[in-house]
Parts: structure tokens; C-alpha cells; sequence
């Protein structure tokens, strides 16, 4: 079995209102523009963007590992926001954690078959089984949050009562970039330099690569000198790489990086 630890996705919500205050800006200009069209997205259940993106990271891990191993049930620990007594509206409606998670259980139960336990319920199954939680939630070891996990899935499907397996593989997502293809304000001469942008000669950012020099590094942009590589931690290696230097093999989800066992 695998012990992955996700990043959460933030920042999303700061984007989409960055976006709306340009837009905005852009309004009463004297220049072409496309007429007004109705809202498509009116009168549908939606949920925002930022609570989308973190639930959709959850979803998008699931769909990986059931490509891995044949996925038919998951357990997920239901937590709970919090809530405002006799005020039903504000405590499904407007906590972003309620909202994300009941559209995140949904979509569950089209794929697999969906078990939730309470926070209390956990506690007693590591308890029983003599396993300890530790309080540094942003520490990368099997203590921190993959031990809830485990308890999770012991309940689910079984199993020996240790952990045999404490390694981790520790994922985060890669930052969504809004589609900006020039910077915002002009430079020295009024030029407005290309800024962004996923493709350029065929290639695509986030596109997994082997480099004759570095190995397994991953393309992250175009600039003059070059393609810009990093590393699949995150560090970068080269700004000038050419496409004589590696070779495609597919494009990245998520980057990841090594975690430590809680025997180191």
C-alpha cells in the first residue's frame, strides 16, 4: 500500500478575484470587444472556485490511484465545521467546508462505494490499536496525518494491526496559472513582454522529461535562452535547456517529493 500526503491548494480564490478587478479595469475602454452574452453558468449548482480546486485535488488523487490498484471502496473521516445553533441555512450553505465536502461525497458515490467515520471514531481505532498521532501537523512523517489514514482503511478492509509500511510519497499540486500571455503593466518603452503561456514548440509546461545531464526533471517555462527545467522537488536546475537535451515522456499531475519514514 502507498502513504501519500497531499498539499493543499491555496490562493486559488485571490486569482479569480485578481482576474475580476483586471476585467473590471477593462470595461470602459474604446477598443473591440465582444458583445455581452448571457450567463451559461446561471440558475446551476456550482461551487467556488477556490473550494473547488481543494475538494477537486482530493478527486483527482483518488482517480490516480485507481488507475494503481483496483479501487472499490473509500473511507473518508467526516469532519465537521463550525456550525450555528437553529440555523440550518449557514451551516450547508455558507461554510466552505460543508460545501466542498458534500460535492466532494457526491462525487464519490458515482465511482465507489463511499464509508465516513466521525473524528472520535478514529481516535478509538488508533487508541485500540496503541498508535500514536503527532501534533506537528506540517511535519512529513507517517505520525502526522497518514496514521488517521491507516486507521481509516484498517476499518475498511482489515488487516494486520501494524503498519508495516511508514514510508510516505508526498505530493503537491501544481500552482494554477490564469491565462495571462502578456505582463499586466508595460515596461521601459511601453512594451509588454510575453508572460506565461503553456505551449511553445510543440511542448507543454508540467510535461515530464529525461535531460542527458539532470535526468528526470520536469519543463516549467520558455524564456530567451531557453526552456526553464526543474526538478520534480520543486528546485530549479537549467534556464537555457534545448529540445536536442531530453526526451518527452508525459505530462505531470502533481509534483512530487520524498517524505521520511517515523523510524529515521
Amino acid at each position: 500500500y502507498l502513504n501519500i500526503q497531499a498539499d493543499a491548494h491555496n490562493g486559488v480564490g485571490k486569482k479569480v478575484e485578481k482576474r475580476s478587478r483586471l476585467r473590471r479595469g477593462r470595461r470602459s475602454r474604446k477598443c473591440p470587444n465582444r458583445k455581452q452574452r448571457t450567463n451559461r453558468m446561471a440558475n446551476k449548482a456550482r461551487i467556488p472556485a477556490g473550494t473547488r480546486a481543494r475538494w477537486d485535488w482530493k478527486l483527482r488523487i483518488l482517480d490516480w490511484l485507481s488507475k494503481l490498484y483496483p479501487l472499490t471502496h473509500v473511507c473518508v473521516e467526516d469532519i465537521k465545521a463550525r456550525t450555528k445553533p437553529y440555523e440550518k441555512k449557514w451551516n450547508t450553505s455558507f461554510s466552505p467546508l460543508e460545501v466542498g465536502k458534500q460535492w466532494f461525497y457526491a462525487e464519490i458515490e458515482k465511482r465507489w462505494k463511499l464509508f465516513t467515520l466521525q473524528g472520535w471514531e478514529t481516535k478509538e481505532i488508533r487508541d485500540r490499536l496503541g498508535l500514536k498521532k503527532s501534533a506537528k501537523k506540517l511535519s512529513e512523517i507517517f505520525e502526522a496525518h497518514c496514521v488517521d489514514s491507516w486507521c481509516l482503511a484498517y476499518y475498511t478492509v482489515g488487516g494486520v494491526a501494524v503498519p508495516d509500511n511508514t514510508n510516505l510519497i508526498c505530493v503537491s499540486p501544481i500552482p494554477i496559472a490564469r491565462r495571462e500571455l502578456h505582463r499586466q503593466n508595460p515596461q521601459k518603452g511601453g512594451k509588454r513582454p510575453r508572460y506565461g503561456g503553456t505551449t511553445e514548440n510543440g511542448l507543454v509546461k508540467n510535461t515530464l522529461v529525461k535531460h542527458i545531464k539532470h535526468g528526470l526533471t520536469r519543463i516549467s517555462g520558455f524564456g530567451k535562452r531557453g526552456i526553464s527545467l526543474y526538478d520534480l522537488g520543486g528546485n530549479r536546475l537549467c534556464q537555457n535547456a534545448k529540445t536536442s537535451d531530453f526526451k518527452v515522456l508525459r505530462r505531470l499531475n502533481f509534483t512530487y517529493k520524498s517524505g521520511f519514514s517515523s523510524q529515521v
